[in-house]
């Protein structure tokens, strides 16, 4: 069977070379004779995986000296929790901007653990399908927090709050080196592997030094894995790491690398990006569904005709027919995991660094022959 065009959300499509080499790496590596997923993470061939991996973050981010670089487990979703829990311990209070799913959750997250949380603004009013403009913030806030890129709505942040001396923390996981980001502006960045960097399983935060408490001043009851001071004072080795997906992010750091760096990504993302963007504003029967100003080069939600915002049982079925015969053709025709998400309905095109081109042009092509046979 041939390689489909995988235009999923996450676990998202990875760097075919990248694969190339894992596969032939995988009974194998370098001659230890056996593969990186049985390798002990104590062992002298792994130390220079986990530690590669290190020196590629930080070189392809430019990261500075006094940040930390860690590897720790959980996903996006316990950085919700981590960062109120190790941040969150002066005031007790923080910022949020809310901008879609994660961010709304992300302040839930913190509001549990008795962080007072003030939305200090939302696009909810337009079902986040924008980025609110906050020029400023101040206050005696311990942080403030944005979702820079919103998976699900298909927005992105194209300007940075300034926020003076309170540290700025940034959900980075759908557009991590996809472009380039000046660390240094932040606190704190995390992102979750498995939409640019490797599958599901290890989470990178960049972490500013000073922001770091003592395990006994992160927030009263912290567990001991979710201080960040247990996994910085470890080398991201206090547990057993999740081996394999390091080994895998190495990989695909070295492939970003070979192919321009982030500025090479931002390069090869906007043009994927304004293909489809182009066709979907001209288009009479598709429409993309984030502002302009506002869209994601990473995600891309579209609806039909057929989704007018009307609430009648016959408009709704036609809605759902046409949607599910889109996705479903589609499939058929190697074009996989297009269906959007139960929020903003309809499809979604997901078109991360390791999605080609040539694959936006197989879907743009679909699309052309779709609206001509469903006028």
């Amino acid at each position: 069977m041939s390689r489909v065009w995988n235009f999923s959300a996450g676990p998202s499509c990875l760097p075919e070379e990248v694969l190339n080499e894992c596969a032939a790496e995988m009974l194998d590596y370098k001659g230890t004779g056996q593969s990186v997923m049985e390798m002990s993470h104590r062992s002298k061939a792994y130390e220079p995986i986990i530690q590669d991996a290190e020196a590629m973050v930080r070189k392809l981010m430019k990261v500075p000296e006094n940040y930390k670089v860690l590897f720790v487990q959980g996903g996006g979703s316990t950085q919700f929790a981590m960062v109120a829990e190790n941040l969150g311990i002066h005031t007790g209070k923080a910022a949020y901007i809310e901008t879609g799913v994660w961010a709304k959750k992300a302040a839930a997250e913190a509001k549990k653990l008795g962080v007072q949380v003030d939305v200090i603004a939302s696009s909810k009013d337009k079902g986040y399908s924008y980025i609110p403009k906050v020029e400023k913030v101040e206050g005696d806030y311990d942080y403030v927090y944005i979702c820079m890129n919103n998976t699900i709505m298909g927005t992105h942040y194209e300007y940075l709050p300034e926020t003076g001396n309170i540290p700025l923390v940034a959900d980075i996981s759908s557009c991590v080196l996809s472009e380039e980001l000046d660390v240094s502006k932040f606190g704190l960045l995390f992102a979750g592997a498995q939409k640019n960097l490797a599958p599901a399983g290890v989470t990178l935060v960049i972490v500013r030094e000073d922001l770091i408490p003592e395990a006994e001043n992160c927030r009263a009851g912290t567990p001991t894995m979710l201080a960040y001071k247990t996994h910085a004072d470890a080398d991201s080795m206090y547990n057993t790491p999740p081996c394999y997906t390091i080994y895998v992010l190495g990989k695909v750091l070295h492939w970003i690398e070979k192919n321009g760096g982030a500025s090479g990504m931002y390069k090869r993302n906007k043009e994927k990006a304004d293909y489809l963007f182009n066709f979907l504003d001209s288009s009479d029967f598709f429409r993309a569904t984030a502002a302009v100003g506002s869209r994601s080069l990473m995600n891309v939600p579209f609806l039909t005709k057929y989704s007018t915002g009307a609430t009648d049982e016959a408009s709704l079925a036609k809605e759902k027919e046409i949607n599910d015969k889109f996705v479903k053709e589609a499939a058929a025709a190697g074009l996989v995991n297009l269906k959007g998400h139960r929020l903003v309905g309809g499809m979604r095109a997901s078109i991360y660094n390791a999605m080609s081109l040539e694959g936006v042009k197989a879907l743009v092509d679909f699309m052309k022959k779709f609206a001509e046979e469903n006028k």
